[in-house]
């Protein structure tokens, strides 16, 4: 799915969309390839299909939550960082788990016109009670919005955001977010979700810039620009190097599926994407 930021500014994970309904079209299509609509389009395959919540967000601000988790974790066990000489038989704590500050992995980087971009995800972990999902809820308050409803539908889930960043210095901004699903665990090398969308995020500009989640085992990713040219996307181990405009198939830090990312090029717009195990 892809959004344009002008269409959809201000919309929050519970309003009803262009982008509900975009997913209940896909859920339809019976296996159909999807191509980019003007202002959104979701792109799916394999054998998933349920209208799945992916919201794409407008131009939100990603504030680091470095201050919100330490002043979340200062009133609860063991938040100073000592666990004690229990720490190998105990189960893993929420800081452990990356409860209340998420992992950040950056997927891509590139340089545009001159100008460096990037794209980055970060993950946190699966609230095990309401007191655990409420400090969450909390800390999820600097990314200007929250992937679900209250903070109960966190328990017992990851959740996600991505962003990017167009321009030196720039803000990263949130692009989708989204808790996962056991689907996800279970997503085969043929299944995909994605999203197509201006690569600077406060400009309206064409739907370049691709960004997805595949299964585990799936190992290439192509993506058809509207120019009839294509762009492999293959698949790299866990802690291969993050090189600029080198494009990959990625896995992330406490994420069920890999990630990849795919730029067409300035002079064409996205077209439809596969992928092959």
């Amino acid at each position: 799915m892809s959004a344009d930021r002008e269409t959809n500014h201000g919309m929050s994970s519970h309003d009803i969309s262009n982008t509900d309904i975009a997913l209940l079209l896909a859920d339809a299509a019976d296996g159909a390839e999807i191509g980019i609509a003007p202002y959104q389009a979701v792109i799916r395959g394999g054998r998933r299909r349920r209208a799945r919540r992916w919201v794409v967000a407008t131009a939100t601000a990603l504030v680091l939550v470095g201050s919100a988790g330490t002043l979340a974790l200062a009133g609860l066990p063991g938040g100073d960082g000592s666990r004690g000489s229990h720490v190998a038989t105990q189960p893993p704590s929420a800081q452990d788990e990356h409860v209340f500050v998420p992992q950040r992995s950056t997927i891509a980087t590139g340089n545009d016109h001159g100008k460096e971009w990037s794209v980055t995800i970060d993950v946190w972990g699966a609230p095990r009670n309401a007191a655990e999902a409420q400090v969450q809820w909390e800390a999820m308050a600097t990314y200007g919005n929250r992937p679900v409803d209250k903070p109960s539908e966190l328990i017992g889930k990851k959740a996600f955001f991505v962003a990017r960043a167009y321009g030196a210095g720039a803000e990263p901004q949130i692009t989708m977010l989204d808790v996962f699903t056991k689907e996800d665990g279970s997503m085969t090398g043929t299944d995909i979700e994605a999203a197509a969308l201006p690569l600077d995020p406060d400009a309206e500009a064409p739907n370049r810039l691709v960004i997805g989640q595949v299964g585990k085992t799936a190992r290439t990713v192509t993506c058809t620009w509207q120019n009839g040219t294509m762009t492999d996307v293959r698949k790299v181990p866990a802690g291969y190097d993050i090189n600029t405009d080198d494009e990959a198939i990625r896995p992330v830090d406490g994420s069920p599926v890999n990630w990849f990312v795919c730029l067409a090029p300035d002079d064409t717009v996205f077209k439809a994407v596969h992928v092959a195990e």
